[in-house]
């Protein structure tokens, strides 16, 4: 059921991600080519805007993903088994969970884990009204770092869950680690779902990160919102341009803040220039090719299914953790 418990909890948490905010922000603009985490994306007014993106006609990577587990929620349930803890990082309002957890036999319990805490337990308090005999402990938590997990009985079988493409944000290197981060959350005989976006022709990418609506546009600069809310800044969101370009070497769209003008900002001390044409980089989405992708799981889990679309856009992904067999 839903745990109260991990609500008062999370006030912890929450102290914990806005002590150290402060630091990554001012080190990100410190950079040559300034840069800020985009987990500061997701507070509520931000995941707001990036459930109202999932549904603009340009963004092709929810509704795909959504259709590929449509399509094989049989076989993928099939794959997961039955008895297990699902545990999903940054859960958002669950709305691919709900396949899951219709099709999961004898499910043990559900752990959706987000940084926006908020959003996270209304999304919670919906789900467990849903689903009133399933056992949800919600964990807010920035889940790019190592965090506790609810207690399971004896050979309870965790499986993590991460869907939307949301390991493209990371650099190869960093999703690397980040594999490493779940092989050791998930423990003996643990498994990984994930999906991931696949190398796609230009045009197609970059409406998806430009639409003409500018929801887009609006989630980018929101996230100058929240650190003037949080860290005291006096940014001028209006002051920047959004920007999406592809970086081909990289395989990668990047999201940009262009400041159309010089400015100075002023933040709990500090103060920051940025000259006009600057841009601020606030975020990445790899793109992969199924070989791509196995370089950096390959040293942690081995691929057991890979379930496309019929236009090869997305991909999802079942794999399992190496040497996860018990031994006697």
């Amino acid at each position: 059921m839903y745990s109260s418990k991990r609500n008062m909890e999370s006030n912890t948490t929450e102290v914990s991600v806005h002590s150290g905010m402060l630091k990554e922000v001012l080190e990100g603009l410190g950079k040559t080519q300034k840069t800020l985490p985009s987990k500061f994306f997701y507070d509520k007014r931000g995941s707001e805007l990036f459930e109202q993106i999932c549904e603009l006609d340009e963004y092709y990577p929810t509704r795909t993903e959504l259709s590929i587990m449509k399509n094989n929620i049989g076989d993928i349930a099939g794959q997961l088994g039955s008895g297990i803890q699902l545990i999903e990082l940054g859960s958002g309002s669950s709305l691919k969970t709900r396949l899951l957890l219709d099709h999961l036999p004898n499910l043990h319990s559900y752990v959706p884990v987000d940084i926006s805490n908020d959003f996270l337990s209304s999304a919670a308090e919906q789900l467990q009204s849903e689903y009133p005999n399933l056992e949800i402990n919600p964990v807010s938590a920035d889940y790019t770092k190592p965090f506790d997990l609810p207690d399971t009985n004896e050979g309870i079988r965790r499986i993590v869950y991460y869907p939307g493409s949301t390991i493209g944000n990371f650099t190869k290197d960093e999703a690397g680690d980040f594999i490493a981060l779940i092989s050791e959350l998930i423990g003996k005989n643990g498994g990984l779902l994930i999906g991931f976006d696949l190398i796609k022709d230009r045009e197609t990418l970059i409406a998806a990160y430009d639409d003409e609506k500018g929801i887009t546009a609006q989630f980018n600069k929101n996230i100058l919102t929240r650190i003037n809310r949080e860290l005291d800044a006096n940014f001028n969101p209006d002051a920047f341009d959004h920007k999406a370009i592809f970086n081909e070497e990289k395989s990668r769209i990047e999201m940009h803040l262009v400041s159309q003008k010089d400015q100075t900002v002023y933040m709990m001390g500090s103060k920051i220039t940025i000259a006009e044409g600057e841009t601020i980089h606030t975020e990445n989405s790899h793109k992969y090719s199924p070989e791509s992708f196995r370089e950096i799981t390959q040293p942690h889990f081995r691929t057991e299914k890979t379930w496309t679309d019929e236009n090869e856009l997305f991909a999802v992904q079942f794999l399992t953790k190496k040497h996860s067999v018990l031994k006697d």
